[in-house]
């Protein structure tokens, strides 16, 4: 979920079985067993709906700018016959549908969920294009350059549009619990604990956890539930559960017993079905570019390779940083003019400056608008019975050193502004890990230190997860995270979605 990895081996799309037949024998050693037939209640309705609105607004899109361009919408810009324009549309059609259908754009399972639905509609929009031009190349058709470079664009941009927006419909259902699909967690009772835990705190993914199969066929501590999921049976019951047809999905977490012969009889078992099986590697937090599928002598091998934070990527990031950081000061030059004045007419300096620790271990000093009184480090040691701070950080929802200025400052992290000028000087970058005081460093894991690898960040995915509502294990799961899987695509998600985030105040005091 989410960043995380995942095994997936989708069960073919065929039409399910009409009636459920007697239970199966257990999946286990022995000889292979036939597919379970599912009945039809296993489908969700939803998600053929939703691919159908996908398909449908995607079409709608194209059509409507290729029959613009026919009909001369752009004017001049498109120096061809009517006839030339409509030769080119056609093609042009033929050509975006055929690659949005071989690419499987509308594809039910990578819909609303990932980066994988956005990557194919992409690879589509781009292949197209360039067969497109291939094509006016081969004809002589000069006006084709017009359509690969203006027409493809605008339909990408607003295919991509359309799918967030979308998206953001079915994370809106899905945060009321509807458009979820069921799912059946098989593995140890912790592991499956573990999974409810991580299926909830992201529930866009789409994942309700509804029962369970566990090593020992009961909770933690001997209960019937997992918090307050129902343990079905033990791993021998797997088949049986699945052929009740009341789960989509069949997750696999790490579990005693259970090895490749199992999962592979399970597989089988779920062909021809609507059910799809998902396995937990077992690799916690890493995910995306660093990991890579391998076989050897039809063995599937994970290769996890280091992750790197030097080289050309690493130099374009902290190149965009400063550059992003000079240009976004240049242009809230008024606004933070006037910030500072309202502060300094609150009495005391405009500024606050604290030592964190950086990349590596190194100190240096943060500078953020003050959003306290003067003494509120002194007046620090008076509140600590008061402190709702997880971990090592201290943090009230309604601290009294609080200014009126810096409350409303504080409401919509204004007073971090400030810090793009620690981001210019090369000493935090826009997307990192959260800057630590020296004392939460002091009280660190060894594992917490991997934040250290980084340059601290305006944002990160704590900023966008919860922010002060995370709790510290929380914080730092997601900060190594980010360590782990560093990519240039993760940190423009992270900076789309601080704006959302800031905008809504959400788990800021």
């Amino acid at each position: 979920m989410g960043t995380e990895f995942e095994v997936t081996v989708s069960a073919d799309t065929s039409a399910d079985a009409a009636a459920l037949p007697a239970p199966r024998a257990a999946v286990g050693p022995g000889p292979v067993t036939a597919p379970i037939p599912l009945p039809a209640a296993v489908e969700e309705t939803w998600q053929r709906r939703y691919a159908v609105t996908v398909a449908t607004a995607d079409l709608t899109i194209v059509t409507g700018v290729i029959a613009a361009t026919v009909v001369g919408v752009f004017g001049s810009i498109f120096n061809a016959s009517h006839d030339a324009r409509l030769g080119s549309g056609i093609a042009a059609f033929v050509l975006i549908v055929a690659a949005l259908t071989s690419l499987r754009a509308w594809d039910e399972r990578i819909l609303g969920t990932g980066s994988v639905e956005f990557k194919r509609l992409g690879r589509a929009v781009g292949s197209s294009a360039v067969a497109l031009a291939l094509v006016g190349l081969l004809f002589e058709v000069r006006s084709i350059r017009l359509w690969v470079f203006v027409v493809f664009p605008i339909i990408g941009a607003l295919c991509f549009l359309s799918r967030w927006a979308l998206r953001k419909f079915l994370h809106r259902a899905r945060g009321k619990g509807r458009c979820m699909q069921p799912v059946l967690a098989v593995g140890s009772p912790e592991s499956v604990a573990d999974l409810i835990t991580r299926t909830r705190r992201d529930s866009h993914f789409g994942w309700e956890v509804v029962g369970a199969c566990t090593s020992t066929g009961r909770g933690l501590d001997d209960s019937p539930a997992i918090d307050g999921v129902p343990v079905l049976g033990d791993l021998d019951a797997i088949t049986t559960v699945v052929g009740t047809g009341t789960h989509r999905v069949v997750a696999v977490a790490p579990t005693p017993g259970w090895g490749a012969p199992r999962l592979h009889r399970l597989a089988w078992q779920l062909e021809g079905t609507r059910t799809e099986l998902a396995v937990d590697p077992g690799l916690m937090e890493i995910a995306g570019p660093r990991l890579h599928i391998t076989p050897v002598d039809g063995l599937p091998m994970l290769r996890l390779t280091q992750p790197r934070f030097t080289g050309v990527r690493r130099v374009l990031k902290h190149t965009l940083d400063r550059l992003g950081a000079a240009f976004l000061l240049l242009l809230a030059a008024p606004t933070l003019l006037a910030i500072a004045i309202a502060i300094k007419l609150d009495g005391g300096p405009v500024f606050f400056r604290q030592e964190r620790v950086g990349v590596n271990g190194t100190t240096f000093r943060m500078v953020k608008f003050r959003s306290m009184v003067v003494d509120a480090e002194a007046r620090k040691a008076e509140l600590a019975a008061a402190n709702e701070g997880a971990g090592p950080l201290f943090k009230m929802k309604d601290d009294p050193r609080i200014t009126p200025v810096g409350r409303w400052l504080r409401r919509y992290s204004i007073d971090e502004v400030p810090q793009l000028f620690n981001v210019v000087t090369g000493r935090m970058s826009l997307v990192g890990p959260r800057p630590p005081l020296q004392s939460e460093v002091d009280a660190y894991a060894d594992a917490a230190r991997r934040r250290l690898l980084v340059r601290p960040g305006m944002t990160g995915l704590w900023q966008v997860s919860g922010r002060s509502d995370l709790t510290w294990e929380e914080s730092v799961r997601l900060d190594l995270r980010y360590v782990e899987n560093w990519s240039m695509a993760l940190d423009a998600t992270i900076l789309w979605k601080t704006v959302g985030t800031v905008l809504g105040a959400r788990g800021a005091y």
